[in-house]
């Protein structure tokens, strides 16, 4: 359950477990390239007067090609999350803050999951940390050996 509603939150804290596919329209626009859903789970609670806290730990795999030598891989992703949501008029323009439009009648934690997912996907996956990359010259991919042009450039 990712969108609570407030009656829920009156009683205590409330336990956020859900799953978003890759092609939920929470994602759309962002040119994330998930391989499979994400796992959301975490821990809503009311902290004030429409002032929500959330806690969750955001879990899946994401599909990319690597920035040395463009073989396409897939790297798993698990990411905190503590984001704080409020109808609070003075609140609106802090950039920490979820705003929550009055009157509050549920908190949607999915805005948190997208915008929080596009902050920790990375721009420069690696397949590993000492991928050799591609030659300069050829193109040829390094991590299985020398190419043949380097190897021409060194004998002459």
């Amino acid at each position: 359950m990712l969108v609570i509603d407030l009656r829920d939150l009156h009683k205590g804290p409330v336990e956020t477990v859900g799953r978003l596919e890759p092609a939920d329209p929470a994602f759309e626009g962002l040119g994330l390239e998930l391989d499979g859903p994400v796992e959301v789970r975490g821990r809503l609670q009311e902290t004030g007067q429409a002032e929500f806290f959330w806690h969750a730990t955001l879990t899946g795999r994401f599909r990319g090609a690597c920035r040395r030598c463009l073989t396409e891989i897939t790297y798993p992703f698990a990411t905190d999350v503590d984001a704080l949501f409020s109808a609070n008029p003075d609140a609106a323009d802090d950039p920490s803050v979820y705003p929550l439009d009055q009157p509050v009648s549920r908190v949607d934690v999915r805005h948190a999951v997208r915008e929080e997912l596009a902050l920790s996907s990375t721009g420069f996956p690696l397949c590993r940390e000492d991928c050799a990359g591609l030659c300069s010259r050829c193109g040829a991919d390094l991590n299985a050996g020398p190419c043949s042009c380097m190897a021409s450039a060194e004998t002459n």
